[in-house]
C-alpha cells in the first residue's frame, strides 16, 4: 500500500482525505475537503489539551540571514495575531516547531536537521520553512512534514492550523502577478521585531547571478523585486511604531529594481525623504557586477547623514581564474573598482567583504608560481578590510561545484587558517581613538554590560549601560579601540536626542495591528467629520433655499400690487 505522504499537495485548497480502505466517493464541487492525514510523522503521545485554533505555543527557531530573520518576524507577527503563543527561547513545551532553514552552508543545513531529529524525538508537530527546506523538499528528512515556500509566508496561520490537526501541508509556489514573479508576500503584515528599535525589510527575493556553488538561487530563484512605493510605506509605518533603524535586506540589494524599471538609487532617494532626523539606514548585501553601474550615485547616498557609510560587497576571491569558475560575472579589477571609487567619493567608508577558502579549482602555490589562493590573499592584504567573513567552501548538493573533484578538507582549513592570520595581523580602528563621533544605541552587547551604537559607518561603539540612552542619538569620545569594537564614553555636553515620537512596540508584541487600528479609527473619524460636514452644509442649504423663496415672494407681491 503506497504511503499517504508519498505525494505532496502544492495548496491547502488542494488536499483531500484518505480512505486506506474503500474506493474514494466524489466529492460535491462546492465543499472543501480534509487533508492527508499524516501518518509517516511521529504521531504527539497526548493530544493538545486545546483543540481550538490559535490557543496552542509556537517555538520559532532562525538560522540564517536578514532576509530570513525578516521572515520569521513575519510569520510569528501572524501567528500571534491570530491568537497563538509565540516563544523563541525554549521549545520544549511548545505544540508546534516552526525551522526557518539556511541553505548557505552545510552546518547550517546540519543544525536545521538535528533540530528536526529532536522535535519529533520530543513528539512535537513540525512545519518546515526557509531555503533549505525550499530548495530541497524531497530530502528524506522532510518526509512526512509540513513546509511553508519563502514566497508563501503570509498563509502561515493555515498551514500551522493543518498541521495541528495532524495533516501535511506544502505550499512551495512561487508568487506572481500577470505570470511575472514578484517580491513575494505583503510587507504590510503584522511582525515581531527581535529588536523593537530594528525594521529590516526585504527590497527584493532571488537574484540575477548562477553561481555554480550557490543553493539558495533554487530556493529564491530569480530576481522579484517590490514596488518602490510599498517599500517607503513600510518604512514611514516602522518610524512611526518607534523603529530608529531600517536594514535593507535581499539576496543581492544593488540587483533591486532591474525587473520592474527602477533601480536601489531611485529607492535609496525615495527613502531618505521619510526617515527622520536622528534615524538611520543600513543597505544590505551586493555584488559587485550590479552596484558598478551606480557607484557614483551610491557615493552620493551614502554620504547622507542619515545614511550608515557601510557596504558589504563579497568578492569570494581575488583570483579572476576562480571568480570565472565561480560563474561571478565580474573580475577582481571590477571589484577593485568599486572599492577604490567608494572609499575616495565616501571618505572613511566601511566595506565589508567574503571569501569562499577552497573552491574545488582553487590552486595554491605551486613551484614558486603563485595561485588562485595567492591572489585572494594579496587582494585581502592590499584593502585590509576592517569586515572579513572568511568560509571554508562546502560542496552543496544540487550545485554545479559540488560535481567537480574537491580539494582535501585539511588544505581548506590551512588556507582559511592562513587568511584568518592575516586577517588578525592588522588593527583597523587604532587611528580612530580620542575622535568624537556620533552614534544611535540600539541594541545591548552579547557581555550585558555594555549597550551597542553605530557610527557613522556602522562601527561596533560599545558604551556603558544607562536606559536612558537606548533608541537615541547622541556624542561620545573613542576612549578604547579592539579589532571588533571601538569603546566611548559619552560627552557630558551632548544631550541624547530621541529621534521619533512614539514608543517602540515592546519586546515580543506584534507590530502593525496597532497601527492598522489607528489607520481604521482615524478612518472612522474622518468619517464622522464629513458625515457631519455634509449635514452642516445641507442645513445650511435649507436655510438659504427658504431665505430665497421668501425674498421672491415679497419681490413679486410688491411688482404685482
Amino acid at each position: 500500500m503506497p504511503s499517504a505522504c508519498s505525494s505532496y499537495l502544492d495548496d491547502i485548497e488542494d488536499i483531500v482525505s484518505q480512505d486506506v480502505n474503500t474506493a474514494r466517493p466524489m466529492i460535491h464541487k462546492g465543499v472543501v475537503p480534509h487533508a492527508k492525514r499524516n501518518f509517516n510523522s511521529i504521531t504527539p503521545e497526548k493530544e493538545i489539551e486545546s483543540n481550538i485554533p490559535g490557543t496552542q505555543t509556537i517555538y520559532v527557531k532562525t538560522w540564517g540571514c536578514t532576509h530570513n530573520s525578516s521572515d520569521s518576524e513575519y510569520m510569528a507577527g501572524q501567528l500571534a495575531s491570530y491568537g497563538y503563543n509565540v516563544v523563541t527561547e525554549n521549545g520544549e513545551h511548545a505544540d508546534l516547531w516552526l525551522l526557518n532553514s539556511c541553505t548557505v552552508k552545510n552546518p547550517a543545513e546540519d543544525h536545521f536537521r538535528n533540530m528536526i531529529s529532536k522535535a519529533q524525538s520530543l513528539k512535537k508537530h513540525i512545519v518546515l520553512a526557509g531555503c533549505v527546506a525550499q530548495g530541497a523538499p524531497k530530502q528524506t528528512y522532510m518526509q512526512g512534514l509540513s513546509i511553508i515556500g519563502v514566497q508563501q509566508i503570509d498563509r502561515v496561520v493555515e498551514v500551522v492550523e493543518e498541521t495541528l490537526k495532524g495533516n501535511s501541508v506544502r505550499l512551495l509556489k512561487q508568487r506572481k502577478e500577470n505570470g511575472k514573479k514578484i517580491g513575494g508576500a505583503s510587507l504590510d503584515l503584522p511582525k515581531i521585531r527581535r529588536n523593537p528599535y530594528i525594521e529590516i525589510i526585504s527590497i527584493n527575493t532571488g537574484c540575477l547571478n548562477s553561481c555554480t556553488y550557490c543553493k539558495t538561487k533554487h530556493a529564491r530563484g530569480n530576481l522579484g523585486s517590490y514596488p518602490i512605493a510599498e517599500i517607503v510605506l513600510r518604512a514611514k509605518q516602522s518610524f512611526e511604531e518607534g523603529v530608529v533603524e531600517i536594514w535593507l535586506t535581499s539576496e543581492d540589494t544593488g540587483a533591486y529594481g532591474r525587473d520592474i524599471g527602477t533601480s536601489l538609487p531611485e529607492l535609496l532617494w525615495a527613502l531618505v525623504e521619510v526617515i527622520p532626523y536622528g534615524c538611520m539606514l543600513r543597505v544590505g548585501m551586493t555584488n559587485p557586477p550590479y552596484i558598478l553601474d551606480h557607484l557614483e550615485e551610491m557615493g552620493k547616498i551614502l554620504n547622507h547623514p542619515r545614511v550608515y557609510a557601510f557596504l558589504h560587497v563579497p568578492v569570494q576571491s581575488g583570483s579572476n581564474q576562480t571568480l570565472h569558475e565561480m560563474r561571478r560575472e565580474y573580475s577582481r579589477a571590477d571589484f577593485e573598482q568599486v572599492v577604490d571609487t567608494l572609499r575616495k567619493n565616501v571618505p572613511g567608508i566601511s566595506i565589508a567583504t567574503d571569501i569562499i577558502c577552497g573552491f574545488p579549482t582553487e590552486s595554491d602555490e605551486a613551484r614558486n608560481i603563485l595561485g588562485d589562493f595567492d591572489d585572494t590573499m594579496t587582494l585581502c592584504e592590499k584593502y585590509k578590510f576592517p569586515s572579513l567573513f572568511i568560509n571554508q567552501f562546502f560542496p552543496r548538493p544540487g550545485t554545479p561545484a559540488a560535481r567537480l573533484p574537491q580539494i582535501h578538507r585539511q588544505e581548506i582549513k590551512k588556507r582559511t587558517k592562513r587568511l584568518s592570520e592575516l586577517f588578525r595581523s592588522y588593527e583597523p580602528y587604532g587611528h580612530q581613538l580620542g575622535k568624537i563621533q556620533t552614534v544611535l544605541v540600539t541594541e545591548i552587547a552579547h557581555d550585558q554590560v555594555h549597550y551597542v551604537g553605530h557610527n557613522k559607518y556602522y562601527e561596533q561603539v560599545l558604551i556603558a549601560m544607562d536606559e536612558n540612552l537606548m533608541g537615541k542619538m547622541f556624542e561620545v569620545e573613542i576612549v578604547e579601540t579592539g579589532k571588533h569594537f571601538l569603546k566611548g564614553k559619552r560627552r557630558s555636553s551632548s544631550i541624547p536626542v530621541k529621534p521619533v515620537i512614539a514608543e517602540p512596540v515592546p519586546l515580543g508584541c506584534v507590530s502593525g495591528d496597532n497601527h492598522k487600528k489607528e489607520l481604521n479609527e482615524e478612518t472612522i473619524q474622518l468619517s464622522n467629520e464629513d458625515k457631519q460636514n455634509n449635514l452642516l452644509k445641507e442645513n445650511h442649504m435649507f436655510f438659504i433655499v427658504i431665505f430665497l423663496a421668501f425674498l421672491l415672494y415679497f419681490i413679486l407681491k410688491q411688482f404685482y400690487t
